[in-house]
């Protein structure tokens, strides 16, 4: 019967899919939804794409050896979500771009899109990458299927469905899982297992006093996890891409407030459901094997299935989000402006190298008054190969083929998960947050704060290990020193720069 259900899930998941791809007429579509999502849409839509394996698997297997404090790794993901839609999705939101990295284009000026464009793509990729390892966990625990086939099938499911119709399909399938892992989680699970373990007072009455504390691992762990995971979601392009398909700034203000306080809310919940299956299923050695041994334990096979459904659902849109945001980074940061730079480079000598006041933006790319220049500079920056969604699926399902040999291979989901988030804080936080407050800096202080932090990160990581908190401190220490030494003693950011950038905030 759990399979079943299961099943039922995933041809949805592929119904929604297709019906996505009547609703993506053009790339604006495919990428960003039509930047046309209202409250309820963008709420659920956030709230599933941060919430994956490590906030659903992962959340209950910290509550099960770490007790309440367990909860501050997702509700660390919270925290950055409030912070992201209170003080800067408004802001980003009117940008209209695609990427992150063409936000520090359009800040600084041509210089920094290649480097942070390669840093969020295998940011993109290794978080798709955990999810996906993730969920083919719970296809081997269902269907006894080896992590091949696991990953084949499962993979392949969340390709096909984000293929079809881009942001729009993935939109769809996240607000049905959106649903599906508040009745899961939080109307089935919680209460099942907490009524198993004798309620909530006798649980925590029978457990130590390090068990039941908020803060038992220690502020040095909690302060890791804010390090890396707050400041991540403030920068992580999987994240700005939902806040690019809201309709208005409003709606991505308080559309993200609610999902945020909807991760708090899901990080108490995982760290209960943890504490309660001490009590339920003692003695498990792996902390990821937690969440399905409780499963099987507490619940009957059709409340076992919906509860599991849950769970893909969280790690199916998370992986799907993180793949979307992968391939649009790599074709539109990466593999279009090198090949643009060198089909148009006699051809633009006497073109400005940014977008000067009263500027327009093509797909992220800048154009210039004239109808001529304008015409010479999209074809040129945006390479007009025909389909442009035809195009994007083409990124993504390599993309995600690259997802699936990744999956195979993968030694430690938590250790690629934790490279993934030390190299994207330590090299990317400072310069975008530079970019929103500090009006002095410019691409040298951007390209010195990526580098530096990005090497001292990798330094760290080899010499003291992944897991150590050294290498996300010192790491965003070099990258500020880089960021601000390197904006102080060189020219500043040039003024028609500026003014288009001022002009385009201020819409």
């Amino acid at each position: 019967m759990d399979s079943l259900v299961v099943i039922i899930y995933l041809a949805a998941m592929v119904g929604f899919g297709i019906w996505g791809r009547y609703k993506a007429k053009n790339q604006n579509d495919f990428l960003v939804a039509g930047r046309r999502l209202g409250g309820w849409l963008y709420t659920g839509t956030i709230s599933a794409v941060v919430l994956g394996g490590v906030s659903t698997i992962g959340g209950v297997g910290l509550g099960y050896t770490s007790g309440l404090s367990g909860m501050w790794l997702v509700f660390s993901i919270g925290l950055g979500i409030i912070l992201l839609s209170l003080f800067f999705a408004p802001k980003i939101q009117k940008l209209e771009i695609y990427t992150v990295s063409q936000m520090l284009e359009l800040r600084y000026g041509k210089g920094s899109r290649l480097v942070s464009g390669t840093i969020m793509t295998a940011y993109g990729l290794m978080i798709s990458t955990t999810s996906t390892v993730a969920y083919a966990t719970i296809f081997h625990a269902l269907f006894d299927l080896n992590k091949f086939w696991s990953v084949l099938i499962g993979g392949g499911i969340v390709i096909l469905y984000s293929m079809l119709g881009g942001m729009w399909s993935i939109t769809l399938t996240d607000f049905v899982q959106f649903f599906i892992q508040t009745i899961g989680i939080f109307l089935i699970m919680l209460p099942v297992v907490l009524s198993k373990s004798g309620g909530i007072g006798e649980l925590f009455s029978s457990l130590p006093a390090e068990q039941t504390s908020p803060v038992g691992i220690g502020w040095q762990a909690i302060l890791g996890y804010i390090l890396i995971y707050t400041l991540g979601l403030l920068i992580g392009q999987d994240i700005w891409q939902r806040v690019f398909t809201a309709r208005s700034p409003g709606v991505a203000r308080w559309g993200g407030l609610s999902a945020g306080v909807y991760c708090l809310l899901y990080a108490v919940a995982g760290a209960l459901i943890g504490m309660a299956a001490t009590k339920i299923v003692p003695g498990i050695e792996v902390q990821d094997d937690v969440f399905v041994a409780v499963v099987d334990a507490a619940m009957s096979p059709l409340l076992g299935g919906f509860v599991l459904a849950a769970a893909l659902a969280a790690m199916m849109s998370t992986a799907s989000g993180s793949l979307m945001a992968a391939a649009t980074v790599c074709r539109q940061d990466i593999v279009e402006p090198l090949l643009a730079r060198k089909d148009i480079a006699p051809a633009t000598k006497d073109v400005p190298d940014s977008t000067p006041e009263g500027a327009t933006q093509t797909d992220g790319v800048p154009t210039y008054g004239s109808s001529s220049t304008k015409s010479t500079l999209v074809k040129s920056l945006v390479r007009e190969t025909g389909d442009e969604i035809r195009d994007s699926r083409i990124y993504l399902i390599g993309l995600g083929v690259v997802t699936l040999i990744l999956a195979m291979i993968m030694p430690s989901v938590v250790e690629a998960l934790t490279v993934a988030y030390n190299l994207l804080v330590a090299g990317l936080f400072i310069p975008i947050l530079g970019g929103l407050i500090f009006k002095r800096g410019n691409i040298v202080g951007v390209m010195a704060g990526m580098i530096l932090g990005s090497l001292t990160t990798i330094v760290i990581m080899i010499t003291m290990g992944i897991y150590s908190n050294e290498a996300i401190y010192l790491g965003l220490i070099a990258s500020l020193l880089g960021y601000v030494i390197g904006s102080l003693v060189t020219k500043p950011t040039p003024p028609e720069v500026m003014a288009a950038w001022k002009e385009r905030l201020n819409r």
